[in-house]
């Protein structure tokens, strides 16, 4: 067959791999070839979804829900969602103006940068954040602005580095709480603080809050919507990924103001036309009540697999690690090694078997570091640490 000289858009060029997915689709391959692999660059934890939620979107698709739902999500997914905001989360939102179903976070926040960035404006983003988000922005020619969060402030933004990232084209603040790739969970001080920029500045905050659920050492999530004055102005992105274990799923949702839903919903008749019909019917049940105990357990699994990783890696010589205050991921200093730190991650991949991700995609404070996820078995921990440790002796 002939191949097209046609031309490609100038954003095929532009467009990095996600470092994330392209190393595990890699480690993916290496398997199919009868190479072992122990795998710890996605964030996808070992366990199944909760076969409580898988029953109830089977039972949805075995008697017949398998049309397409309205643009928004299907009445009662929005409804549960409402609920569960001002049971957990202290919103109160209309189910009907507030909320839509989105498939993931990352379908979430391309409807967001759709409803409030033109070409040419700037969005600030946390350095290092989701090697996502920048890719993203730039899809819709808007520019990324990193401001770094360092390590000697906790992975935290002061006020004068955030004023000073703003300028007349900025249009959105983005942040990730807790926070991936570092671990950080947000306090109320750090989100009054984003706040005060985004009023005076009137700034929209796209909030990705994936993780919201899983957080360590008694921390507790906070919605910046949920802040004096926020709300009017607030993208909350929510979904099952991480906490339920429900990736392969693709669903989550968007909680914002009633003129960003509406604009929402019209680019989702357009690009994706609705959400799954029977995933919604399975996280609609998972909303629908307090955790059950089977998941939290699960959690609290995860959080020793985090305090182990940490442990375990500041016992090998230069390297180090904090515990992670939430989500599940190991951000590890490897700056001692003098590596940077795509090579670090190919040297252990190639000689070790082990994947990594490289902290450089994850925005220039980035580099010096790899993301280890935490959440695969405990023997998988172990044989990685050790493997680990095998490739710095």
């Amino acid at each position: 067959m002939t191949q097209s000289t046609a031309s490609l858009s100038e954003r095929v060029a532009r467009t990095p791999s996600s470092a994330t997915v392209r190393i595990a689709d890699l480690a993916s391959e290496m398997r199919r070839k009868g190479i072992q692999i122990l795998d710890f660059s996605a964030g996808r934890a070992v366990e199944g979804s909760p076969q409580y939620i898988n029953e109830a979107a089977s039972q949805s698709l075995l008697t017949g829900d398998t049309h397409q739902t309205p643009a928004q999500g299907k009445p009662e997914y929005r409804e549960n969602i409402a609920h569960k905001l001002q049971r957990e989360n202290d919103l109160d939102v209309d189910p009907d103006k507030n909320v839509i179903a989105t498939l993931g976070c990352k379908n979430g926040l391309t409807l967001a940068l759709m409803a409030t960035i033109n070409p040419g404006d700037e969005v600030i983003v946390e350095d290092p954040c989701f090697v996502s988000y920048g890719a993203t922005i730039g899809f819709f020619e808007g520019k990324t602005v990193p401001v770094p969060l360092r390590a000697e402030n906790d992975f935290r933004w002061t006020r004068n580095e955030l004023e000073r990232a703003v300028t007349d084209r900025t249009r959105c603040i983005l942040i990730c709480s807790p926070q991936n790739p570092t671990g950080t969970v947000h306090t109320e001080d750090d989100l009054d603080m984003i706040s005060e920029v985004a009023k005076s500045h009137n700034l929209w905050v796209i909030s990705d809050e994936i993780y919201e659920r899983i957080t360590w050492g008694g921390r507790r999530h906070i919605c910046i919507a949920s802040r004096s004055g926020m709300k009017d102005r607030s993208i909350g992105l929510m979904g099952f990924t991480k906490t339920f274990s429900m990736g392969g799923w693709r669903i989550g949702y968007m909680v914002a103001p009633e003129t960003i839903i509406e604009s929402c919903v019209v680019f989702q008749q357009h690009l994706m036309t609705c959400a799954g019909s029977f995933t919604q019917a399975g996280a609609a049940l998972a909303l629908s009540e307090m955790v059950r105990s089977e998941v939290l357990e699960m959690w609290m699994d995860w959080e020793k697999r985090c305090q182990f990783v940490t442990e375990e890696i500041n016992k090998i010589p230069k390297l180090s690690c904090r515990m992670p205050e939430g989500a599940f991921y190991a951000w590890i200093d490897i700056r001692q090694t003098g590596e940077m730190s795509a090579d670090f991650c190919e040297r252990m991949l190639e000689e070790q078997r082990v994947a990594l991700v490289p902290g450089a995609p994850f925005g220039p404070s980035g580099e010096g570091y790899v993301r280890m996820t935490c959440v695969k078995s405990w023997d998988d921990l172990k044989k990685g640490l050790k493997r680990i440790l095998e490739g710095l002796s």
